[in-house]
């Protein structure tokens, strides 16, 4: 077995407490792994991404090939972009939608987001607003990690004793509001896998993914919920996005919307 992670975004995101659980779990299911030292500008906004390789057998180098990632792990979806020459031919991206726009030309969001969601292996969601629904927008990392663990060769419940580790000085609070981030990614993310492999677009599953809290996602669901939009995809999508902010914040909310007659 070997698997090999890109993990990108932008400085003061918390990539490298990402690549601390990772680490971890390899160490605790007796995995090699090398963690290549963070590369890109050490400053809080620039560029950061780092390379980490687990196996079964021993690892040579800490940089992973070219073509040879099976998975970009990404908290600034603009970050996606200069990794994807890593990505294997059947790798997946996973990526946040929040962007960190720390550059002036920073490009148009709706054009970066259609372009992510066109990649054949793709997870997006809104790692922000998901951090800020579990009580903190810091935890954004965790949310990220939890999104991204459908792809990984570790289980959910492998990762919070080290946040416990990790985070236990700062007191039980920080530490169950990032148990719950990590949570809610899983739950989100899985939802996501769910709804495209029973044949919804991956731009209708974002929208719903963003529209509602993902503490009341139940991913078993999703056959009978692609059932339900199949042929009415585009008019679920403008109807969500003509109620904005007033859209049930539960599934069982969104669910009754989208049974609606209009629909």
């Amino acid at each position: 077995m070997e698997f090999n992670i890109i993990l990108s975004g932008v400085g003061g995101q918390g990539i490298l407490t990402i690549a601390y659980m990772l680490d971890n779990a390899s160490v605790a299911n007796s995995y090699h792994f090398k963690q290549a030292e963070a590369h890109g500008m050490a400053q809080r906004g620039g560029a950061i991404q780092t390379h980490l390789r687990i196996s079964d057998r021993p690892i040579f180098s800490d940089l992973i090939p070219q073509a040879r990632a099976d998975l970009i792990i990404s908290v600034e979806p603009l970050e996606v972009n200069r990794y994807l020459s890593y990505l294997k031919k059947d790798g997946a991206v996973v990526s946040s939608s929040t962007p960190v726009k720390n550059i002036p030309n920073y490009p148009d969001e709706r054009e970066l987001l259609r372009h992510l969601l066109s990649l054949p292996k793709v997870v997006l969601l809104d790692a922000g607003k998901i951090a800020r629904q579990a009580g903190s927008s810091r935890s954004q990392n965790m949310v990220m990690l939890g999104a991204a663990t459908p792809f990984l060769p570790f289980s959910l419940e492998e990762f919070p004793p080290f946040i416990r580790e990790l985070f236990g000085g700062k007191g039980s609070r920080v530490v169950e509001t990032n148990i719950k981030a990590l949570t809610m990614g899983f739950k989100a993310s899985s939802f996501f896998i769910q709804l495209v492999g029973h044949g919804v677009s991956k731009g209708t599953a974002f929208a719903l993914i963003e529209r509602f809290d993902p503490e009341t996602v139940e991913p078993e669901d999703a056959a009978e919920w692609a059932s339900g939009l199949r042929g009415n995809e585009e008019r679920a999508v403008r109807r969500l996005a003509e109620l904005a902010g007033d859209v049930p914040a539960t599934q069982a909310g969104l669910e009754s919307l989208l049974h609606q007659s209009s629909l």
